[in-house]
């Protein structure tokens, strides 16, 4: 009887209204849109099934990519029972109730594909879990995240798995799928070209967040299609994904870095100005962007750090909205200022021979000498002061005795360590006349 129960449940919540992703969930992997790269014959996961050997996998991407559709598929395709967990709802208990079904299931001749969504919210004592039920076959492990493993994952876990990395959906994908609804409900969307493009674009690469966008229009009631104006006032546009603390975290400073770096000052503001709309906190965009003045513009312009001090300054005393402008400015000027690093790597040079040499004494001549026994010694004996020296350079060393003098600091012809270089090779000169002589 509860059989009978539960067959007549599944088949009214089968003929009951389902969402449009869940009606256009694609039934073989040839349907999947975005992801041909790892799809594809030549992909990693169309070899693997070309070849009959599946391993387990990790699959990485932002949401809405069709990660749970590929894994539900890959069952498919390999003849596996396809079970779905995920990590944020699922403890110990439940993962041995799990394991002990896929036992039973191997037993009877039926392996298990278990899928495990945001696997990387699993602490490491978890993850471990995983090991020995992957090692002796019980399940094939495909798990799903949307942060970096390598940052997230356990490398006991990661040795065992192959990552997959999954893109965002393009526009065109996009479009794709947006004709794929179409279809489905019988009748194209009332939308003009300008309005059906910011939609595509209010989606951001997601797959899913754009068949939702898709089945409120359809919803609505028009004679004439609507523009992009009258769209953007019945939609929201979708929070762009930006996780102070996670990838998006650091691939937006690193793309702002390195636009600075470049010299791109309209990229630099596009990356800040992404980071503003993601609510970083505009306290950490100072820092850095002082950081950047420091480490790739240095003594080529020494205005440079003065600019981001002052704009950092400038937004402590103003706050949000308005003090972000004066940041905006130091992300220009840095990106337009001549660049260089010679001070930096010179640093990092010094750095590495004081941990070499660091119990070397300095020579005795440029010692003080404050007790007899110390000027006995020798200390500060020899010294040459160098205001009295011609052209006020005694061209005395003032390395350790034994220690080849190195050469650092190397200023490249640009901005004002141009001139710096002028005075580093007058030095040279006077120095090596000093030795001469």
């Amino acid at each position: 009887m509860a059989d009978l129960f539960d067959t007549a449940a599944a088949q009214a919540q089968d003929s009951g209204p389902r969402p449009l992703a869940d009606r256009l969930r694609p039934k073989s992997l040839a349907e999947v849109i975005g992801q041909e790269k790892v799809l594809s014959r030549d992909g990693p996961l169309g070899a693997m099934l070309a070849a009959g050997s599946l391993s387990s996998l990790v699959l990485w991407g932002p949401p809405g990519v069709g990660k749970t559709t590929i894994a539900r598929l890959l069952a498919a395709e390999t003849d596996l029972h396809f079970v779905q967990i995920s990590a944020i709802f699922t403890g110990v208990p439940e993962l041995r109730k799990v394991f002990e079904a896929a036992k039973l299931r191997r037993q009877n001749g039926k392996g298990t594909l278990l899928f495990v969504d945001e696997i990387h919210r699993f602490n490491k004592a978890q993850q471990d879990g995983f090991l020995p039920h992957m090692e002796d076959g019980t399940i094939l492990l495909v798990g799903a995240t949307t942060e970096n493993p390598s940052f997230e994952l356990n490398a006991a876990l990661l040795s065992r798995a192959q990552v997959i990395v999954l893109e965002r959906l393009s526009l065109a994908d996009l479009e794709r799928l947006a004709q794929r609804a179409e279809q489905d409900l019988g009748r194209a969307l009332p939308l003009k070209g300008e309005a059906r493009e910011a939609m595509l674009e209010m989606a951001d690469g997601d797959g899913r967040a754009l068949l939702n966008l898709i089945e409120q229009v359809a919803a609505w009631k028009f004679d004439l299609p609507l523009t992009r104006d009258q769209l953007a006032q019945r939609l929201m546009r979708r929070a762009a994904k930006y996780d102070k603390s996670g990838d998006e975290h650091y691939n937006l400073i690193s793309a702002l870095h390195k636009s600075v770096r470049g010299s791109d000052p309209d990229a630099a503001l596009y990356w800040f100005a992404r980071m503003l709309e993601g609510g970083e906190d505009p306290r950490f965009l100072a820092r850095r962007i002082t950081r950047m003045a420091v480490e790739d513009i240095g003594l080529a312009d020494p205005q440079a750090e003065a600019v981001c001090l002052d704009g950092w300054q400038t937004y402590e005393r103003l706050g949000s909205p308005e003090g972000e402008l004066a940041l905006a400015q130091a992300v220009v000027y840095l990106a337009l200022a001549p660049k260089s690093n010679a001070v930096y790597t010179a640093y990092k040079a010094a750095r590495a021979a004081a941990r070499e040499t660091g119990s070397l004494m300095p020579p005795k001549h440029i010692l003080n000498a404050p007790t007899r026994m110390m000027k006995e010694q020798g200390y500060g004996s020899g010294y040459a002061y160098d205001h009295e020296a011609e052209d006020g350079f005694s061209g005395q060393n003032y390395f350790p005795d034994g220690m080849k003098r190195p050469v650092w600091y190397l200023p490249p012809e640009r901005g004002f360590e141009r001139e710096l270089k002028k005075r580093i090779d007058y030095f040279a000169k006077l120095r090596a006349k000093r030795q001469d002589g």
